[in-house]
């Protein structure tokens, strides 16, 4: 890295530093809370109502099922994440940032919801006939004329997240981690991805859906039994990792072995951080796709979206974590997916790390194919239609750009996208929740009698 990239790279860590300090993670985790309360945990307490929700027959109009939107929700958050995200926080801010991250999941569930609930209540048709909606629908549909310029906003940051977030960094961490694995050049694997992004999100949201209710649950499911393995092979040291988990969430980590020690700041920043970049819970994307459901009732789809932040970081995260941390691995010193990789490979032997790498690559990939969906929606908000094929075209020719680019600068860069296209999200959740209040107490008011 020569001068005048690491002079970047020292910015950005810097803003990215301010953007994610105190006020960040107190308005993101606040909004939760506050929505928590004023709709009684109904959310965390109606998760079954939501299972079921997600089982049944799809009615009332939309352009895809409902099913598919969170499937194509799961597919943008499922991603690395749940891998070097996880192993990146407990790297840096010790086994108790897990703690932190199911915290935030937890209030985050009520957020999905919410956010759901008012992109399904506010979206509209496009000049194709298909539904569209998210935080610039609600913001501008919802709080009037004069935040038309906050939506706007919301859009602008989204549609620039989408290239960091959604792009840059599933795609090197894919190229990364077959280069160091299998030896692959890294500008031939963005080729190969880009052409394999293409082949999909030329086809829209529908091709889209299509490929994410495919992939989404058989990767889940292999990479949760493939966990579960090693939990069950390190069964003896499970509870004493679970109470330094808590213990370390409120007290902070000693250092050992090639582990420096966290503070419990480190735990909360690292750990609500990469918690909100693995579920997206308050940043204002997964209500794009959840838009586009078919569903008779914004509260119904809401009860499905919310299942995200659930399955995402309670159940998938919480593998990661807790096999980095039963295995003691994170005291090596490493960080990210290597950290992952070397937790698997203490049950699976050298095998561990191909287990990774594959998990890995697979998660990036529909996570480059949501967040696609997630950017073009923006960029159509402030263009027009004629916008979406240029944006399509635009993702593809991205992606091996990503693939050969600096990791430290597309974290920092992420990470300050994040927080920005997140504030105006949060701002209109907060003016709308008596909104999002009024239509849950008659849905649900409804659904029992």
């Amino acid at each position: 890295m020569n001068f005048n990239e690491q002079a970047l790279a020292n910015l950005l860590s810097s803003i990215s530093t301010f953007v994610w300090g105190p006020a960040m993670l107190l308005l993101i985790g606040g909004t939760g809370v506050w929505l928590t309360l004023r709709l009684g945990f109904l959310p965390v307490r109606r998760l079954g109502f939501g299972f079921r929700q997600l089982f049944g027959r799809s009615r009332g109009d939309g352009t895809i099922a409902g099913y598919a939107a969170l499937a194509t929700a799961m597919a943008a958050t499922v991603g690395t994440g749940n891998i070097a995200g996880v192993a990146t926080a407990i790297a840096l801010g010790g086994p108790g940032a897990l703690v932190w991250m199911w915290l935030i999941a937890l209030v985050g569930i009520t957020t999905k919801y919410s956010e759901a609930v008012l992109a399904v209540h506010f979206r509209q048709q496009d000049s194709r006939g298909e539904y569209i909606g998210g935080p610039m629908y609600y913001i501008r549909n919802g709080l009037g004329p004069r935040f038309r310029w906050l939506a706007a906003t919301f859009a602008l940051f989204g549609m620039l997240a989408g290239f960091g977030i959604g792009n840059g960094v599933q795609a090197h961490s894919v190229a990364d981690g077959l280069h160091s694995t299998f030896g692959l050049d890294p500008k031939y694997v963005g080729l190969v991805m880009a052409a394999l992004v293409a082949l999909v999100i030329l086809g829209g949201i529908k091709r889209i859906a299509h490929v994410a209710t495919a992939l989404v649950p058989l990767m889940a499911l292999a990479y949760l039994l493939c966990g579960l393995m090693i939990l069950i092979d390190h069964a003896e040291h499970l509870p004493a990792a679970i109470a330094r988990c808590f213990s370390d969430a409120f007290t902070g980590s000693a250092a050992g072995g090639g582990f420096a020690g966290a503070s419990v700041w480190a735990a909360i920043r690292f750990g609500v951080a990469r918690g909100i970049f693995s579920n997206e819970a308050g940043l204002g994307s997964t209500p794009i796709a959840h838009a586009s459901a078919t569903t008779d009732h914004p509260c119904r789809q809401g009860s499905i979206a919310m299942l995200g932040a659930f399955i995402d970081t309670i159940i998938i995260c919480s593998i990661t974590g807790l096999a980095i941390v039963v295995t003691g691995v994170f005291e090596s010193g490493e960080s990210g997916a290597p950290l992952s990789a070397m937790a698997f490979s203490s049950t699976f032997g050298p095998f561990g790390e191909t287990i990774v790498i594959i998990g890995l690559t697979i998660f990036a990939f529909t996570t480059l194919l949501g967040w696609s969906l997630y950017g073009e929606r923006c960029a159509q908000y402030l263009f027009g239609d004629r916008a979406i094929l240029p944006f399509r075209l635009c993702w593809i020719a991205m992606v091996p750009v990503g693939a050969m680019s600096s990791l430290t600068l597309i974290w920092d860069l992420a990470d300050i996208l994040n927080a920005l296209m997140a504030v105006p999200n949060l701002i209109a959740l907060l003016i709308l929740s008596p909104l999002v209040v009024k239509l849950t107490r008659e849905f649900f008011s409804r659904e029992k009698a």
